[in-house]
Order: C-alpha cells, then structure tokens, then sequence
C-alpha cells in the first residue's frame, strides 16, 4: 500500500513553466509530420565553436578532472571571465571574490531570490519579463511588483511609476537588457539613473546580461558593471550559452558586489559541487582566445534579422527591427489577442510563437518570434503568415 505523498506548499506557488509547454506544444504539432517552423524558443540553433568543442575533447582526458572540482570552481575560469569583462567593457573584477561560478544563468538568477528575499519581501520585477524571474521569487515566499515595460519608455521602467508601498518594502530588482522578450537595449543614462534608484531605496540590482554579445547595426550593448558605482548596488549575470552556442554546457557568471557573490557562492556550497573541469578549462577558452566567432554569430543574427523584417514588411507586417538579442517582438493583428493569434500560427501555418502574455500582462499584445533557424526558413515562416491575409 503506497504512502500519501503531500508536497511543500512551496511547490504550489511555483507559476507554470511557460517554455516547458511550449515545447510540449510544438512538439505535438511536429509528430503529425507537419512541416513545423519553430521559432518560439530561445535555444541557439548553431553549434558551439569547434575550437572549444576540441578542447573540452582533450580536457575531458586529464584525470583532474575526473575528481570533485572545487566547490566554487577552478581560478582560471574566474580569471579569464574577468580579463574577458576588462578587455570588452573595461570592467575590474577580482575573480577571487567578485565572480561566482554558476550552472547556467538561470541558477543564479533563481538562486539569487533565495539568498536576498524574506517572506513579504518584495521584488521589482519587468512585466514583460524572462519567467524564471518569478520562480526564484516564489521559493523565496516573496511578492513580485511589476514594472510595467511600454514601448513609449523604450520599453524600460518607469522608476517614478513604482508604488510607495512597494518600494517600501523592495529589496531586490530584477533588469535584463539586451531584453528578453522586448529586444530592447539599455542606455548608459537609464543605468546611471538605477544606480542612483538603488542606492536611494537599498534595492539590490540584478542584471541579466545574457544577450550582452548581441547588438545590432555597429552598436555594442551596454553592461550594467560599466556604470560608476554599479558593483555597490548590485551583480551581473553573464553566460556562455549565446554569446558561444554553448546553452547545453551550463556556464554562466555572476559579476559585481562581493557580498552578493559570497551569498551566492554559499548556497551553491549546499547544492552543488561545481561544473566538470574538463568543461570549466573549455569555457576559458572560450573566453580568452580568438573572438571572432562571436562577431560571425552576431552577423549571422543581424542578416537573419534583416531578412526577416524585410519580408514580413512585404505581407504588411511592420515593427521596428531589434537593437539587440536574437527575439523580435511584433505586435499582433487586430481581432486577436498574443494567445488566440500563437495558436492561429501554429493551427493554419505550423509556425510556434510565443505569446506576449506568457511574459507578463503588460506582454499582452505581442508575440515572440526567435532569429533562430536560417534566412530561408525564416522567409518561409514569413510567406506562411503572409498568405493568411491578416495583414493586408
């Protein structure tokens, strides 16, 4: 006879994880046999670059590696994500206690709710906004406010529209630019003005930084770490997977305010026992030898980008084109809300689209699309919409 198995309420307050259903979605369109265009995800679609893979081919030899790494990982990746940061943002990190080692951006980024927040704490959080945000928010039995992001504002916050009661009791916020889902890119006068909003309220500044690579039209993207005074305020989460294709090998970063790092180095202390070495001496060499292809990856998103709107453009539908990241966020016809329009895609032109309102109420209007499949595919998603004369 088998036991009752009651859950921890903290598992009840966990939101639903949007991307897993989404690829549930998609995947049971695709079974059909149905000719499925996918661009509903964030996974990169190019392989990691072979001088890396080669490396982690020879590490993966070195029977160092086959023992416990350090708990907070081996130096030389700290140092060569600090000399990466100097060389590219001119950004001084101590990699002994200003970086943190991490499985992946999205570790940290849930990781960090856990370390800062009390039950009835609050977050800022953007609405719309990447959803992992939320969970980290909900084990930590904290409350979200949102900050409501407006294509009039450039699709930043508006700091002057946060409720007193909330601001009252915030101690953390959340910020991702290049952004996820909106494609939009940060300034170094709004970072300036956070910096100065955090420092006025105590609100810890935590900035998701994994598109930073990612800038269109000449434009290199803006890190928070740049900004005078950001590391007293707040951390960076930086990562491998797009700027390197390296999504499936889990390494990502957590840059800036010492206390922050040491917090989050100790929780991993209890849950983790740091990456495979043979995977720590790859990801160094991603970061510390030749770049190029990181300028070739983000040439290929820009010509993707290009080929894209321009089609599109030519069925009637017209957006401004991404200044960073590899999303692009359009509006939806009229008639139609981000739910009812996704499905349309995906019953008339087996295209999946993630709808604007998976990200946040105040994504509701919009869906996103992924530069994630190659120009032609790209196009064919385009005549696809097209011929449904939505547009016209």
């Amino acid at each position: 006879m088998s036991i009752s198995i009651q859950p921890a309420d903290r598992m009840a307050g966990l939101p639903e994880q949007f991307f897993a259903a989404l690829v549930g979605k998609a995947n049971a369109r695709a079974a059909t046999g149905r000719d499925v265009i996918n661009l509903g995800q964030g996974n990169p679609d190019l392989p990691t670059p072979s001088h890396i893979v080669d490396k982690l081919k020879e590490a993966a030899e070195n029977p160092l590696y086959h023992k416990y790494p350090p708990f907070r990982g081996f130096p030389f990746l700290k140092e060569a994500v600090a000399k990466r940061y100097k060389e590219d943002y001119g950004v001084d990190l101590d990699p002994a206690t200003e970086v943190a080692i991490l499985f992946g951006g999205k570790t940290g980024l849930v990781e960090i709710s856990q370390c800062l927040l009390n039950p009835g704490d609050v977050c800022l959080v953007p609405d719309p906004g990447y959803p992992d945000y939320w969970s980290g928010v909900a084990l930590a039995g904290a409350r979200m406010s949102q900050m409501p992001l407006l294509a009039k504002n450039g699709f930043l916050p508006d700091y002057e529209a946060i409720p007193a009661e909330d601001l009252a009791r915030a101690k953390l916020m959340f910020l991702n630019y290049p952004n996820n889902p909106t494609s939009a890119v940060a300034t170094p006068e709004f970072y300036a003005d956070t910096v100065r909003f955090a420092e006025k309220n105590g609100v810890v500044v935590a900035s998701d930084f994994a598109y930073g690579a990612i800038g269109f039209d000449g434009r290199r993207p803006v890190s928070f770490l740049e900004t005078p005074g950001a590391k007293e305020v707040g951390v960076e989460f930086y990562t491998l997977s797009k700027t390197y294709n390296m999504a499936g090998w889990r390494v990502g970063f957590a840059l800036g305010n010492r206390k922050i790092v040491e917090l989050l180095n100790l929780i991993q202390d209890h849950y983790y026992c740091s990456l495979f070495g043979g995977i720590q001496e790859a990801a160094a060499l991603a970061l510390s030898g030749p770049q190029r292809a990181v300028a070739d990856l983000v040439s290929v998103y820009e010509r993707r980008r290009n080929a894209l709107y321009d089609a599109l453009a030519s069925h009637g539908w017209h957006a401004p084109k991404p200044d960073g990241s590899f999303f692009c966020w359009l509006p939806v016809p009229e008639g139609y809300d981000s739910a009812s329009f996704a499905n349309l895609l995906l019953e008339e032109a087996d295209i999946v689209v993630a709808p604007g309102i998976g990200f946040g109420t105040h994504g509701e209007g919009y869906v996103r699309l992924g530069l994630l499949a190659p120009e032609e595919r790209l196009r064919e998603a385009a005549g696809r919409i097209g011929r449904l004369g939505l547009f016209r």
